[in-house]
Parts: structure tokens; sequence; C-alpha cells
């Protein structure tokens, strides 16, 4: 972590190499307003959720999201829509994130969502996080939105978003949800 004095963890639903999911966070890296750093979770080493070893404590990749998650100033989901839903990938991060309930590091944590997906966004994916966002008891930002259609027109091979109307929409997202949190939960010394 940098000497950036606001820190928004971002977390992709996807595992796909050339994800536009994972590309949004990288644009909202590139596009971050100064004093502003969003580290992109790697999510790679994250197995499916187990009870089991979750009561031990979980694995060691699952710690360390847990952490950086509780150090975060402020969650920026980029979640894909498969299903009329979220992905399993996203819910299995979310199930690790929330357990055990009284110590999850989405309690009370600012959290915005934004998408790529085909026909019509991810306008259900985000409903449904905000759903469980209502279980964890996250504070989950209603405004900006950003749901992209028909993705495939907008983000090349590698998921480099290439529309630049759409990449100052990400920086209108970071630049919301750095306003969202520090008017839900202000802290004294953190400033965008």
């Amino acid at each position: 972590m940098s000497d950036a004095r606001f820190h928004i963890l971002g977390l992709t639903g996807s595992l796909r190499r050339g994800s536009f999911n994972t590309g949004l966070l990288r644009v909202a890296q590139e596009l971050a307003p100064d004093g502003v750093e969003i580290e992109i979770a790697d999510i790679s080493a994250i197995p499916l959720y187990n009870e089991d070893l979750n009561r031990e404590g979980g694995p060691a990749p699952v710690q360390a999201l847990k952490q950086r998650a509780r150090e975060a100033d402020a969650l920026l989901f980029a979640t894909p829509e498969y299903n009329y839903s979220m992905t399993g990938v996203q819910k299995n991060l979310i199930d690790w994130l929330s357990r055990p309930l009284e110590t999850t590091p989405l309690r009370h944590k600012p959290v915005a969502m934004m998408g790529a997906g085909g026909m019509f966004g991810t306008v259900r994916s985000q409903l449904a996080l905000r759903q469980v966002f209502l279980f964890t008891e996250s504070y989950a930002m209603i405004n900006p939105q950003l749901m992209i259609m028909r993705s495939s027109e907008y983000f090349d091979a590698e998921g480099r978003l290439l529309d630049e109307a759409l990449r100052q929409r990400v920086r209108m997202i970071v630049e919301g949800l750095v306003a969202w949190t520090q008017q839900i939960s202000p802290r004294e010394g953190r400033e965008a």
C-alpha cells in the first residue's frame, strides 16, 4: 500500500484473463483522483467456501483478503452477470468475507458496484449484490451507477475499455465512492 490517504479495494467477479469487469477496475486505478489508491485484489487463489475451513480461520489467501478489506476505506465491486445474478466467483468472495458475521469486514463498509455484461448490462447482478449487502450491513452507494450493455462493443480482447465516455463514468464511480465514504463514515486525516 502506498501513502495514499484514501484506499479502495477492488473486487472482480471474474477469473477470465480478458475480463471486462477486471478491465473496469483497471480503468478505476488509472483514473483515480490524486490521493486515492485502488488496489485490485488477486482472487485467483481463493478456494470455494468451506465452513470447516472457515472455522479453522480460513486459508491464508482468504485471511489476507479479509485483512485487505478490513484496512480499505471502501470496496469497489465489478460484477458480470450470469443467469440473472452475480457470478459464483463473486458470491464465493462475499461468502468468505462475510463470515463470521460478528467480525466481517463488510459490516458498515462503504461499497460501490459497476459492471459490464450482455444485452441488459449487469442490472440484475447489481440488484443481487445489493440484496446481499442488506444482510452484511454494508453501505451500498446508490448513485452514480454503471451498467455497460453489449460490453464486447466497448472493450478489446485484453479487456481494455476503449470508450472515453465510459472511462469517465468509471471515474465518476470512484469519485462518488470517495464522497459517499466521507459522508457516511468521516475519519480525521483521510482525504482524497
